[in-house]
């Protein structure tokens, strides 16, 4: 399971448009489009965030907006990962890494942060090999360009963590995996998230050592994430019924079935469903 920002917002999209050479003939409003974006994904709605894409794009297009294709490329990747259409969302992710090259921003922040999403979309579909690439380079740039404290690092760490499980290596995979707690752990508001990190610790016990083996460490991160998601901290958002929607089948899927039921419940009230 691979559970992030991520997977609700591209982003982890977090450009500093400043690093920009290209300069467009006429640039689409970004930060307004990304906010519209943002209610579709708030409703569940993304089929209304294709279209309001789609528009963006080519309106980008005919601008010469690198920037403003690349930045809605970015959220694409995101779009088409979640509603299953694979071709569409390698399209938008090589065409992404291309774009970079033609804005001359390799090794930049945002080339890794590309790479980050890219890398997701390639795990969602079963490629782990190329995804664990593609968070590797990601690494490289991360690790030399951002804060030890970063966010967007501990993105990275529990993304690559969940890859790693996947291709068998456990004990990288945990490594990666309190990489990211260590860095959230001293990130204010970042409860759901860390959350999110304790569950996937709990499957790579569970891969691991066995289910019988890990038995009492996997309840342990169950209960860490459920007292994460209860803290009263927690604004009741699209972002948190995300977080209760993604954490419910796994917490089902290790006995804790009332617990599952609530964070559905939750996620469906705010969705209106």
């Amino acid at each position: 399971m691979s559970l992030d920002k991520n997977d609700y917002q591209e982003p982890v999209c977090p450009f500093d448009f400043s690093q920009w050479k290209a300069t467009a003939v006429r640039a689409i409003p970004v930060g307004r489009v990304l906010e519209k974006l943002d209610e579709c994904y708030s409703r569940s709605d993304y089929a209304a965030a294709v279209r309001l894409a789609d528009y963006w794009i080519e309106e980008a297009k005919a601008g010469n907006d690198l920037r403003g294709e690349f930045a809605v490329r970015n959220e694409l990747m995101g779009v088409f990962r979640k509603t299953g259409d694979k071709d569409k969302a390698f399209e938008n992710a090589e065409l992404c890494l291309r774009l970079i090259d033609r804005m001359d921003m390799k090794d930049s922040v945002t080339h890794g942060t590309a790479l980050v999403n890219a890398a997701t979309v390639y795990k969602a579909f079963g490629m782990p090999e190329r995804s664990l690439d593609l968070f590797s380079e990601a690494a490289g740039i991360y690790e030399k360009e951002l804060p030890g404290t970063d966010f967007r690092l501990a993105g990275l760490y529990n993304n690559m963590s969940v890859t790693l499980c996947d291709l068998g290596y456990s004990e990288k995979a945990l490594e990666h995996q309190k990489r990211a707690l260590g860095i959230l752990v001293q990130i204010k508001d970042t409860e759901g998230e860390q959350a999110v990190s304790w569950l996937n610790m709990a499957d790579i016990y569970s891969s691991y050592l066995g289910e019988e083996d890990a038995e009492e460490r996997v309840s342990e991160c169950c209960k860490k994430a459920m007292d994460l998601l209860n803290s009263n901290d927690l604004p009741h958002d699209g972002n948190y019924a995300f977080y209760c929607e993604k954490c419910a089948p796994v917490l089902q899927y290790y006995g804790f079935f009332e617990a599952a039921e609530d964070l559905a419940d939750r996620a469906k009230a705010i969705y209106n469903i």
